[in-house]
Order: structure tokens, then C-alpha cells, then sequence
């Protein structure tokens, strides 16, 4: 390999790794669960946060909603934590973001408020059932026809013997 191709390379994953290591020190910002019907209640945690560099604030914003929610005890798995309780939410999607108490900016994440019974608001689910009767009538001609072709296979493997 020529020294400049090697010099080249060098420069290429120095530069590459120099933009991804900010990216990787980045602290991560963790909503469970991801959705709640309103009324329920979201576990908001900074997982790198230090506990005694001071409380971790959580920015919540959404469509009816821009608050901050201060950290309450030490997650167990590290880091800091709040419960966020959404009654008075307004459906759809909210982004909470965090900050440690050293100032440490966090990555930001999503959670979702859903209707009281889970189902998204819309029809549920629940349509005409056109599709499944397409599907179904499908299926139906599909065996008709096999049927049909295996019947004419018997009769003429029969009149050949």
C-alpha cells in the first residue's frame, strides 16, 4: 500500500472516530413504559446522570404540555429518576429530554398518551372487514381450483390404466 493511501486512511477514521465519540458519550434519556393510556404513569429516567452532582431536570413537551419534572430517587440500574403522572394530557406524542444536575445535556426520547383502554384513537382496529373478506374469498378459490385439478388428475391417470 502506498504511504500516502495509508496517511489518507489514518486521516479518514481519525476524523470519522473524532465526529462519533461525541455521539457515543452522549447520555441517554429512557421513558417506560413508551405508552400509557391518560391517567397513567411514565418511570422518566436520565441514565448517566451522577446522584451527587444534584437533581436531573426532565423537559416534557407535547401538545398540550411544556414543563419541567425534577428527579426524585436513584434509578436502579443507575442514573436518576421521576414518575410523570398524564392525567390532563392531551392524546399524542410527547418529548422528554434531560438534563443532569452537572448540566449534562441528554439525548431526548418519546412516549405516547393513548386513550383510556390502549387503543389508538381512530377506529381501533376495527374496519369494514372488506380485506378479510377478500382474503377469505381468495383462499376459498384457491382450494376450488385445487380441487378442480386434482379430480381431473385422477380421471386421467384412470382412463389410462
Amino acid at each position: 500500500m502506498k504511504p500516502k493511501r495509508v496517511i489518507l486512511s489514518a486521516a479518514v477514521g481519525v476524523g470519522l472516530g473524532v465526529l462519533l465519540v461525541p455521539g457515543a458519550a452522549l447520555a441517554e434519556t429512557v421513558v417506560s413504559p413508551a405508552t400509557t393510556p391518560v391517567g397513567g404513569t411514565v418511570v422518566l429516567t436520565a441514565t448517566t446522570c451522577d446522584p451527587n452532582s444534584g437533581d436531573a431536570l426532565f423537559r416534557v413537551t407535547g401538545p398540550n404540555r411544556d414543563e419541567n419534572v425534577r428527579s426524585t430517587t436513584v434509578a436502579p440500574g443507575g442514573g436518576l429518576s421521576a414518575e410523570l403522572f398524564t392525567a390532563g394530557f392531551t392524546l399524542g406524542t410527547y418529548t422528554v429530554t434531560a438534563t443532569c444536575g452537572d448540566g449534562t445535556v441528554q439525548s431526548s426520547t418519546q412516549f405516547t398518551v393513548t386513550p383510556i383502554g390502549g387503543a389508538p384513537a381512530g377506529s381501533g382496529g376495527r374496519g369494514d372487514g372488506t380485506g378479510a373478506l377478500a382474503a377469505g374469498g381468495t383462499l376459498l378459490g384457491a382450494a376450488a381450483t385445487g380441487a378442480v385439478l386434482l379430480l381431473r388428475r385422477r380421471r386421467s391417470a384412470s382412463t389410462l390404466a
